[in-house]
């Protein structure tokens, strides 16, 4: 064997480098050297006949990673230099050595690195050193990779000392790492530990008793994918329940994990959790986390262009000249009246309103305040639109399960709007609380169609709302008694068929800086709109029909074109053709039935 002295030192610089950058990861994801538990990293010395370091030079003590950076310089063999630095992970000792080796360049799967984690040291024969020699089982300890770390990837150390290139890295990792952009400004990170995260640890608990008790019995990897957390962050809670003897071990898993029911004492315990809250959904996110990701996601600064515009209203017809109004209104961000006839479209408009701003927004499935929980995604308001998986070997975009991603909320109440859905709404029996209607469409649109048609009295709505709308800004009062500030970052459109100046005051009037008229449609729209909806409703289009209605319907009469007519009178004609088994079409006669039954009171 060539002696120690005659190693190569670009070789040995390189592998230093790379053991140093491998310990930060590992100090990075609060492990270290001398831990025991799932995450420990252990190392021991190696052979002095292939390391060049005499025996016994550490004193009878295991060194650490940074003491094995050390001497890595030091190692030489009796073929050229490797151009790889492996890393050794701990497997099973029921697989064989074939099974516990891993090729150059080999990633690691976080289900087979928390696989290894608990497993006892097992040391084999046919593994080899930092320059690719042998070594005897005797002078080696396997060394356990959390299973939150990335994937490890052998550096090529070359001739000229390049590492391996990015596209490789990439291929790995997956291309579809989380970029920020206008459809998705932000996306929550995957939590690392409940102190840096905001986790509170005592509603967690309570969460995992009452889980416990109302299934019956789970893995730890169900209880910590019901309360959306990474395991290791629940596992030190299932390991000190387990001490405490509050949950026993019905049975391991073949995934080294445990089924876990709740003893006698566990079931009291969890019994009266249950009795002060009976929540035991995904783990709350707290509130001052909440308020940030309302900033970071705001509609305001947007400032949505022409074309964004054209994007969202691209299935309704709409004019140009109400075009130049709505721009400005939606790009401020601010509260908006349409007012106007019925049948023109208003409540049309007001939907497609936040389709011009970002696609997507996350929220937080419950919230957490002050130790109450406060429910904020509803399956009934908003549209779960979750991204997809990673192609790559390793999800590069892990994000906190926590939260949803979710299309930009558009919340439509109407006649049925009262006080009490402004407000949070307290279930007793459950102890939950359930969000109110204005923190549910943050980000998003708040649509309070036929306004002034409410059960509850208009002043009363303008009072509550008067100050959210200048401030931007909303108090809540929980059913403790605490009162809490929260976002009031919407854009909200009222519409109505009647007059503004006849339901509120110029006070609130001026709190909504744009007031837009949905007018009647001239002839030429009107004539398009029906040409555009003889192929939506499947009635072919002949334009002498339409002359014909004009000249005998709306003419003589002076009756005014409304937005809503040519969809109205199309299917009254395709319902008269389908009863009467009648080809469908555009037949002088059917209009005159369709328009005596529409226009009989109107």
């Amino acid at each position: 064997m060539p002696d120690a002295t005659n190693r190569d030192p670009t070789l040995s610089e390189s592998m230093g480098q790379t053991l140093d950058s491998l310990l930060s990861r590992i100090h990075s994801l609060g492990a270290t050297p001398e831990e025991t538990d799932a995450g420990q990293f252990e190392a021991e010395k190696l052979d002095s006949t292939h390391s060049g370091v005499a025996a016994g030079s550490h004193g009878g003590r295991r060194p650490s990673l940074s003491g094995l950076s050390t001497n890595a310089g030091s190692l030489n063999g009796d073929s050229s230099p490797s151009s790889e630095v492996d890393v050794v992970v701990k497997e099973s000792i029921q697989k064989g050595p074939s099974e516990r080796e891993f090729a150059p360049n080999q990633s690691l799967q976080s289900d087979q690195l928390q696989s290894s984690a608990n497993q006892p040291s097992d040391l084999v024969d046919g593994m080899q050193d930092l320059n690719g020699l042998p070594i005897s089982a005797s002078h080696r300890k396997a060394v356990q990779v959390p299973a939150e770390a990335v994937s490890v990837q052998s550096c090529k150390t070359q001739a000229a000392g390049d590492c391996v290139s990015e596209d490789r890295v990439q291929g790995a990792i997956g291309d579809d790492a989380f970029v920020p952009c206008r459809d998705e400004p932000w996306r929550p990170e995957e939590p690392s530990s409940a102190a840096a995260d905001g986790v509170n640890e005592t509603l967690l608990e309570a969460i995992v008793y009452r889980f416990l008790l109302s299934i019956g019995e789970a893995t730890g990897r169900e209880i910590a994918d019901q309360v959306k957390l990474p395991f290791l962050m629940v596992q030190p809670i299932l390991n000190r329940l387990k001490m405490e003897q509050n949950v026993a071990y019905k049975s391991a898993t073949s995934t080294n994990d445990y089924l876990y029911v709740l003893t006698s004492n566990g079931r009291q315990i969890a019994r009266n959790h249950s009795r002060d809250c009976s929540y035991f959904g995904a783990c709350p996110v707290p509130l001052e986390q909440y308020i940030e990701s309302v900033r970071l996601q705001s509609i305001e600064g947007q400032y949505p262009k022409r074309k964004d515009l054209e994007s969202a209203f691209s299935d309704l017809l709409i004019n140009s000249k109400m075009l130049e109004k709505l721009g400005p209104a939606i790009a401020s961000g601010k509260g908006m009246f349409l007012f106007g006839y019925p049948g023109n479209g208003k409540t049309s408009i007001a939907e497609r309103v936040t389709q011009a701003f970002g696609r997507y927004i996350w929220i937080p499935r419950a919230v957490e305040v002050s130790g109450e929980v406060m429910r904020l995604w509803d399956p009934m308001s908003h549209t779960l639109e979750m991204p997809e998986a990673s192609s790559g070997l390793f999800d590069a975009s892990r994000f906190d399960k926590r939260w949803v991603r979710i299309r930009r909320p558009t919340i439509i109440a109407g006649g049925e709007l009262t006080m009490e859905m402004l407000e949070v709404q307290h279930n007793h029996e459950t102890s939950i609380s359930e969000s109110p209607l204005q923190l549910k469409s943050n980000c998003g649109t708040l649509v309070v169609d036929d306004f002034g048609r409410q059960k509850m009295r208009v002043d009363e709505l303008l009072n509550r709302w008067i100050v959210p709308l200048e401030k931007r800004y909303d108090f809540l009062n929980l059913a403790s008694g605490k009162k809490i500030q929260v976002p009031f970052d919407q854009m909200v459109v009222f519409s109505t068929n009647l007059e503004p100046k006849d339901l509120v005051d110029d006070a609130f009037l001026r709190r909504i800086p744009y007031k837009i008229e949905a007018e009647n449609p001239p002839e030429s729209d009107f004539r398009k709109l029906f040409e555009l909806m003889c192929g939506v409703v499947g009635v072919p289009y002949r334009s002498s029909a339409i002359d014909y209605l004009l000249e005998k319907h709306y003419k003589p009469t002076g009756r005014p074109m409304r937005m809503c007519h040519p969809r109205d009178l199309l299917l009254q004609v395709k319902h008269y053709c389908l009863y009467n088994d009648l080809p469908i079409e555009l037949d002088d006669r059917y209009l005159d039935f369709a328009c005596e039954n529409y226009f009989s009171v109107m």
